[in-house]
């Protein structure tokens, strides 16, 4: 039996229409876009109005669809990275699944905050070796939902958008080296929407923190010290031959550092942060997607290609593949 291999054949992205800039968040927080530009590279971020993230995810698929020009009952899989899913269950993939038809595929979606995409990505291309020929991976957050608008230490940082690929089988591989990790221990540096359980037969007190908090300081040395090591484990000895490097949109000044250590020239770390601010597990796919849209990057041109995610679990992994 001859072994096929996943490969990106079709991108896509939706952004909510209401942008809100740092001069808008400076009306209602004590900030300026001096503040926040400095610190982050961030100027505006786009928020929902009137949807929820399985609307944004629904809109990628369907993009996805259309341009692929393939039929949604063709789908095997359909998996949706998010932390910020419209309920516990069911999950954003299922609502996908049922909306645009895709009777035959499974549906399921992974939290592994802002490292998702990535670990869909691979996750898909397993279901690709077992036998499945095409599948969509979807990033999609609705941030606004989880952030306390009076606390600026993280009001500034994130934004709401979705995005997500097409992949199906081919007979060479296209992930040439892949690497994912975890730390539980650290597991504090992040967090959001903690549940208190409040059964009469549950003892300990305890209060429900739905908003997102952040260890800012954790997440910037976690990335400068495991994340810059776990890139180099996978780029190896090809650290010139990589095209571009995609790496989660947090922080302009992680990025920056991250190209020095490297020792690699900052123009080939794609960046979009400054336009949607932190989308977590929607960075990637989004700016992807911009990538192939400007020209950039080429379905098909066999460039190669660094993803990297990293954020809350603590969860963090890269892979080298060609496009």
């Amino acid at each position: 039996m001859m072994t096929n291999f996943g490969k990106i054949s079709c991108t896509a992205r939706y952004l909510p229409e209401k942008v809100v800039t740092n001069d808008d968040l400076a009306k209602i927080l004590a900030t300026s876009d001096e503040w926040i530009r400095s610190r982050t590279g961030i100027e505006k971020r786009h928020v929902v109005t009137d949807e929820n993230t399985s609307d944004m995810c629904i809109k990628v698929a369907q993009q996805l669809i259309r341009k692929s020009g393939i039929n949604a009952e063709q789908l095997d899989f359909i998996l949706v990275a998010t932390m910020s899913p419209d309920y516990t269950t069911p999950s954003v993939a299922c609502q996908v699944q049922g909306v645009i038809g895709a009777k035959q595929a499974i549906a399921f979606d992974i939290s592994a905050a802002c490292s998702g995409f990535v670990y869909g990505l691979s996750v898909a291309e397993k279901f690709i070796r077992t036998g499945s020929q095409y599948g969509l991976v979807i990033g999609g957050e609705t941030f606004s939902k989880l952030l306390d608008w009076q606390d600026r230490s993280t009001a500034v940082l994130f934004g709401d958008g979705a995005a997500g690929i097409l992949v199906e089988a081919q007979d060479t591989p296209s992930i040439l080296r892949e690497k994912l990790a975890a730390d539980g221990i650290r597991n504090q540096s992040l967090t959001a929407g903690f549940q208190a359980n409040k059964s009469p037969f549950f003892d300990e007190k305890s209060e429900s923190s739905y908003y997102l908090k952040m260890i800012g300081r954790d997440i910037f040395d976690f990335a400068l010290r495991d994340v810059v090591s776990n890139i180099q484990e996978v780029v190896g000895e090809e650290k010139e031959s990589i095209d571009y490097f995609l790496l989660h949109q947090a922080n302009e000044r992680i990025i920056e550092k991250i190209s020095k250590k490297l020792k690699v020239p900052r123009e080939k770390f794609l960046t979009n942060m400054s336009n949607y601010g932190n989308t977590s597990a929607a960075s990637i796919p989004i700016l992807l997607d911009e990538a192939v849209e400007n020209g950039k990057i080429q379905l098909g041109s066999n460039q190669k290609i660094v993803f990297t995610g990293y954020g809350g679990g603590l969860t963090w992994g890269s892979m080298l593949l060609t496009l």
